[in-house]
């Protein structure tokens, strides 16, 4: 059977933003040569704690994928960066209180890529929120389903090619 896979974006959560770089990337991906008939997309998430990872967890329940990929708007980075771990942090300390890490070889997917990187932090705000919640879920409902979270810059005319070969072999390994 062909490996179904979940594709999510967030919406924009800030008034300058014209759109959310994963949802952009996303668009970008679903133009590209794809078995479309084994992806299965969740689109402008609502940038919210609580919204986000509920909406993901349903569909998770509802197609029951083999993989998930997330993917997330870091403004702040120039690379594309897929994240090893999603925490629950304290919301005094922010601190980690709890940790899954993705069950995939992160080395072997980014290797050979020219503009990926791996990332140990995932941040403190809701694609960190959601990666734990998924990976937490996956990890008690569903521990054969793999799950990966990419941060993913402003798309520029400069980087957006790079980006989206990237990001493409990342999808192909999955399918």
């Amino acid at each position: 059977m062909p490996a179904k896979l979940l594709l999510t974006s967030f919406d924009t959560w800030k008034a300058h933003h014209i759109s959310n770089a994963s949802d952009d990337l996303l668009g970008l991906a679903l133009q590209q040569d794809l078995p479309h008939d084994r992806l299965h997309l969740l689109r402008k998430i609502p940038v919210d704690f609580q919204i986000a990872p509920a909406r993901v967890i349903a569909a998770i329940a509802e197609i029951q994928p083999q993989a998930v990929i997330c993917c997330g708007m870091a403004e702040k980075r120039s690379h594309l960066m897929v994240e090893s771990t999603g925490a629950k942090l304290d919301s005094v300390t922010g601190n980690p209180l709890e940790k899954f890490s993705t069950q995939v070889d992160l080395d072997q997917l980014v290797d050979n890529l020219s503009v990926t990187a791996i990332s140990h932090n995932a941040g403190k705000f809701v694609c960190n929120a959601l990666y734990h919640s998924v990976l937490k879920y996956l990890h008690e409902h569903s521990p054969t389903t793999n799950c990966i979270f990419v941060h993913v810059p402003v798309l520029t005319r400069t980087n957006c090619q790079p980006i989206l070969t990237d990001f493409m072999a990342i999808l192909r390994a999955f399918l």
